[in-house]
């Protein structure tokens, strides 16, 4: 067996181990490794390098998932990401190219019966939390009507959404009693002269509302997706952190990944060892959280702050080999990777009255196909692939 492939199934099964020189041992708490020096050097940045979770084998014997979802090298998908539509109300630099770019038509996009439909062939073959995903899913007319239908799916433990939170205030009230259980919120700059310039629209106060509001409903935590971008926003990394200090948010910090469109360049990323090196500057007392093996995120806490603050490293450590993710996009196009250009479309034999039997056939099939990892950030950069606003978030 190929060495990339052993990882794998180790990972899968809970028993991947950890080198003691390369992987910092636990101290006093079992939920964290503790991070106290005031400077990242290498070896101690290779001590955060990875998740610490394992699964136990009682865990994985009693996770109900159906051979659709199990690829071939034995990760399990339970996590679906659901993109509702291709619009934005806003347009943001990363996501859609400056010209704009050509939408589907109405027609073609996935109707609220076939989302529902889809979402609970996917959900009854072992599939326990979806995300919504745009565009912009919030602009979506029947969104309270999905989430109220997705959150009654039988066997369903959580639904989430990705939003830029434009209009997220007035909606989030009808959106939590049906059913949204967590919540991204979409943000790049607390300057609103930059939110302005990144998303070439207004709408930064109704954001940071929008933040306070999540969190008069109960959500805990609001997570905020910050792309970090060299020249642009990497000067407020410190200043997002501190947002954790007083209220129950999670900041996530995403290195900049290529999109066609987006102008990717190398030069823009701001790898996680530099923005690790910068919290651990000015912050005392950050403390590595034990993550569980398919989060994407580096997960931190800081002493005396009530939030916590992540990583997600897609360009300079990925984490592929506990990947759970499958997406479904707006048009029906199924696609099992992020960063592959490979699709394959639930919509149109949907719509050609198969049964639920042959679609299973059809998802299982993408799903067999997806390979052990992505590719470099260099190799991705010169793939074709969708927009993101394509894609969904």
């Amino acid at each position: 067996m190929r060495p990339c492939i052993s990882k794998i199934f180790e990972w899968h099964l809970g028993f991947r181990k950890f080198s003691s020189a390369k992987y910092m041992i636990l101290h006093g708490s079992r939920d964290t490794l503790g991070l106290r020096s005031g400077h990242v050097d290498g070896s101690t940045l290779k001590m955060f390098s990875t998740s610490c979770g394992t699964l136990s084998e009682d865990a994985i014997k009693n996770n109900h998932v159906s051979d659709m979802l199990v690829d071939s090298f034995g990760r399990q998908h339970t996590y679906l990401r659901i993109s509702l539509t291709e619009r934005c109300n806003l347009r943001c630099q990363y996501c859609m190219p400056a010209e704009g770019t050509e939408l589907t038509p109405s027609k073609e996009l996935l109707s609220t019966n076939e989302i529902v439909r889809l979402a609970n062939l996917f959900v009854s073959s072992g599939v326990h939390k979806i995300r919504l995903t745009g565009g912009e899913p919030t602009i979506r007319k029947d969104i309270e009507e999905i989430c109220l239908r997705l959150s009654n799916l039988n066997g369903l433990k959580t639904l989430a959404m990705t939003t830029n939170g434009i209009i997220l205030e007035r909606k989030l009230p009808s959106l939590k009693k049906c059913g949204l259980s967590l919540l991204n919120i979409s943000l790049d700059t607390l300057v609103p002269a930059k939110f302005e310039f990144m998303s070439r629209r207004k709408g930064h106060e109704r954001v940071m509302k929008a933040i306070d509001a999540a969190i008069e409903l109960g959500y805990n935590p609001v997570k905020l997706n910050c792309v970090v971008m060299r020249g642009f926003n990497d000067d407020e990394i410190c200043d997002f952190v501190e947002l954790t200090r007083e209220k129950p948010i999670n900041v996530r910090f995403i290195e900049f990944m290529p999109f066609d469109g987006n102008v990717w360049n190398v030069k823009k990323l701001v790898p996680y060892s530099e923005m690790l090196d910068r919290v651990v500057k000015r912050f005392t007392g950050l403390q590595r959280i034990r993550d569980h093996p398919s989060e994407t995120a580096k997960n931190f806490r800081i002493d005396g702050h009530q939030g916590t603050v992540s990583f997600i490293t897609s360009m300079t450590e990925h984490f592929c080999a506990g990947c759970n993710r499958l997406r479904l996009l707006a048009d029906g196009n199924f696609k099992v990777c992020l960063f592959g250009p490979s699709e394959v479309s639930l919509r149109d034999p949907l719509r050609h009255g198969v049964d639920d039997n042959e679609l299973k056939e059809i998802i299982g099939a993408a799903v067999k196909r997806k390979k052990a990892a992505h590719a470099g950030m260099f190799d991705i950069a010169k793939t074709p692939n969708r927009p993101m606003i394509h894609i969904g978030g």
